[in-house]
């Protein structure tokens, strides 16, 4: 091919020469509905993604069914209580998306004012159940022999503090408790949920 065919072809082909068309200034058709598909795409994908996310952090904004009032009795039944009382609630549990009920022992004891007080029945030790001794007037844990009194403070043992309190209220002549769960080994009562 030679230099002056080459040259015309260049100067055919280039925008500039006479008799072609002037350049499109904006977006084709076909570059603006591509750009619309996907932006609408873009949209769709994000609205079917709320719900996934949704369910997916679901378990972190929950709130756990484990602090409800629970109803423990009729106040009437512990205006004469001289021991401690043993009592099993039911507590709804929410982990996640499952619900779960358990039940949970609870002792309604008085307090050296003589206001009922509730005492978890979870060792502060290592979780094991404590349990009421009639014949020694004293709580014990089985597992690692730690003794509580009547009230609940510590006697003995390698517990390293008294028992747990439950909060407690009267609502329409009923004692009604929130179950709570502690920390073990602590040397003071922490919350855990």
């Amino acid at each position: 091919m030679s230099e002056d065919h080459r040259k015309n072809l260049s100067e055919d082909s280039s925008p500039s020469s006479p008799g072609s068309p002037a350049p499109e200034s904006g977006m084709s058709r076909r570059g603006a509905i591509g750009w619309i598909l996907g932006a609408g795409s873009a949209v769709i994908g994000v609205l079917l993604a709320i719900p996934l996310v949704r369910m997916a952090f679901y378990p972190l904004f929950a709130n756990s069914g484990a602090n409800a009032w629970t109803d423990a009795g009729a106040m009437s039944g512990y205006d004469s209580l001289q021991t401690p009382a043993r009592r099993l609630i039911q507590i709804e549990t929410t982990d996640g998306w499952q619900r779960s009920l358990s039940k949970k022992v609870v002792y309604v004891t008085k307090a050296p004012n003589g206001k009922v007080r509730v005492l978890s029945a979870v060792c502060p030790h290592l979780g094991c159940e404590i349990s009421w001794n009639a014949e020694k007037d004293e709580f014990l844990c089985p597992c690692h022999g730690s003794i509580f009194s009547p009230d609940g403070a510590r006697i003995a043992g390698p517990t390293p503090r008294a028992m747990d309190s439950l909060p407690a209220r009267i609502a329409n002549g009923r004692l009604m408790v929130r179950y709570e769960y502690f920390s073990n080994l602590a040397p003071t009562k922490e919350v855990i949920s």
